[in-house]
C-alpha cells in the first residue's frame, strides 16, 4: 500500500462497512455508478457556495503554532463585497450547475429539479431575512489525527455571537431528526478539522435539513465521543496498511455496483460445479457424523468418569488404550460440569502407542 491515504469521512465510512468496496474505489479507481441522488445533493451543494460566498467574512487560520490569513483568504470579504445573488440569479446558477446524471427517468430528474428549485428558494428567504456570518464555505481543512492524516470539505462555518464557531453541514436527504444531529460522526470528524485548523473554540455543530427547512443544533463531541471516533479512524488505518479488504455483506450490497467482482457474489464456473457439489454434501455429511462423534464422545467420557469416581480409581484400562480420570483443576469457586475439561474429567492414555478412550 506504501504511504497512507489522506482519509475523508466517506473512505473511513466505506471502510468500516466493506473493505473490499473501499479497495475497489480507491485502490483500484473504480467508478461508482452514478446516482440521482448523489447529483442532485451535489448541485444544491454548488449552488449554495455561490450564494453564501458574498456573506463571508474570513477569519485567520493555524499556521505553524500561531495564526494567519492563507494567501486565498487575505482580502477576501473586504473592500466592496459582492452583492447575494437574488433568486432569479440563484436559480439561473442552478440551471447552470444542474448535474443531469444517474436519475431513473427524465420524470425522476424533473421531479428532483423542482424540489430542488423548491428548497433553494425557500433557503434563500431565510437567509435574506436572517443573513449568517460564516467565516468560511466549502472550506477543505487537512490535519492529522495521531498519526493519521485526514481531510474534508466542511460546507460552512460560521461565527458565533460569543466569538467561537458553529460547524455546518448541508443535508438534502429525508427524515433527518435532532438525534442525526447529536450522533453524525461526520460532524464529530468536522469539529476535529476545525478545531486543529482555527484558533477558536468550536462551540455548536449543526446539520442543517433543507428539506425540513430545520436547523438541528448539537452541542460539540466530548472526549470519549472524539475518543471512540479516534478508535473507529485507527481501525481504518491499520486495516489499509495491512492489506485488509475482505468484503463483509450486508445490506450495503443490494446498491454496490461492484458485485460481478466480489468473491461473495461470483459464481462458480458451470463446469466445476458438479464435481464441487458432491465435495460439499460429502463435506456436509461428514460434519453430521462429526457432529453425532462428538456427543457419543462426551457422554462416554462422562460414564467413565462416572465409574471411575465410583470405584475410587483414576485408571480403567481397556483392550486398546487407557482412561486417565484426570484431578481437579478449575480455580477454587469455580462451578463445573463432571466430565467436563475443567472439572476431574476422563483424559486419554496410550497402551503400547495406542489411543485409549477419553
Amino acid at each position: 500500500m506504501g504511504t497512507l491515504p489522506t482519509l475523508s469521512y466517506s473512505q473511513i465510512r466505506t471502510y468500516l462497512e466493506c473493505p473490499l468496496r473501499w479497495k475497489f474505489l480507491y485502490i483500484d479507481r473504480l467508478s461508482e455508478a452514478p446516482r440521482g441522488y448523489f447529483s442532485f445533493g451535489r448541485t444544491v451543494h454548488s449552488v449554495l457556495e455561490e450564494l453564501l460566498q458574498p456573506f463571508v467574512q474570513p477569519t485567520a487560520r493555524r499556521a505553524g503554532g500561531s495564526t494567519q490569513f492563507t494567501l486565498e483568504e487575505f482580502g477576501a470579504g473586504r473592500g466592496s463585497p459582492r452583492a447575494p445573488l437574488d433568486p432569479e440569479g440563484m436559480l439561473a446558477l442552478y440551471d447552470r450547475l444542474w448535474v443531469s446524471e444517474g436519475y431513473e427517468s427524465p420524470e425522476d430528474e424533473e421531479r428532483y429539479r423542482a424540489l430542488g428549485r423548491t428548497l433553494l428558494l425557500r433557503y434563500h428567504r431565510e437567509i435574506t431575512t436572517q443573513p449568517p456570518t460564516p467565516v468560511a464555505v466549502e472550506a477543505h481543512l487537512e490535519t492529522t489525527w495521531d498519526g493519521i492524516p485526514v481531510h474534508g470539505y466542511v460546507d460552512r462555518i460560521d461565527l458565533t455571537p460569543s466569538g467561537g464557531l458553529e460547524v455546518l453541514d448541508y443535508k438534502t436527504g429525508r427524515g433527518l431528526t435532532s438525534r442525526d444531529a447529536l450522533t453524525s460522526e461526520q460532524l464529530g470528524l468536522y469539529q476535529v478539522l476545525v478545531e486543529r485548523n482555527y484558533p477558536y473554540p468550536v462551540e455548536r455543530l449543526a446539520l442543517i435539513d433543507l428539506r425540513g427547512g430545520s436547523h438541528l443544533v448539537s452541542p460539540p463531541r466530548p472526549a470519549e465521543a472524539l475518543a471512540a471516533l479516534r478508535q473507529s479512524v485507527g481501525e481504518v488505518a491499520d486495516g489499509i496498511r495491512d492489506e485488509e479488504y475482505a468484503p463483509t455483506p450486508g445490506r450495503p450490497c443490494a446498491r454496490c455496483e461492484f458485485q460481478d467482482r466480489c468473491p461473495e457474489f461470483r459464481e462458480v464456473p458451470a463446469g466445476e460445479r458438479a464435481a464441487l457439489a458432491t465435495l460439499v454434501d460429502r463435506f456436509a455429511e461428514l460434519r453430521e457424523v462429526e457432529r453425532g462423534l462428538g456427543e457419543e464422545l462426551a457422554s462416554t467420557a462422562r460414564t467413565l468418569h462416572t465409574e471411575a469416581e465410583r470405584l475410587g480409581v483414576h485408571r480403567i484400562p481397556g483392550a486398546r488404550g487407557l482412561a486417565i480420570r484426570r484431578r481437579e483443576t478449575r480455580p477454587r469457586g469455580a462451578s463445573s460440569t463432571p466430565g467436563s475439561p475443567s472439572a476431574g474429567g476422563v483424559a486419554a492414555g496410550t497402551t503400547c502407542g495406542s489411543p485409549a478412550p477419553s
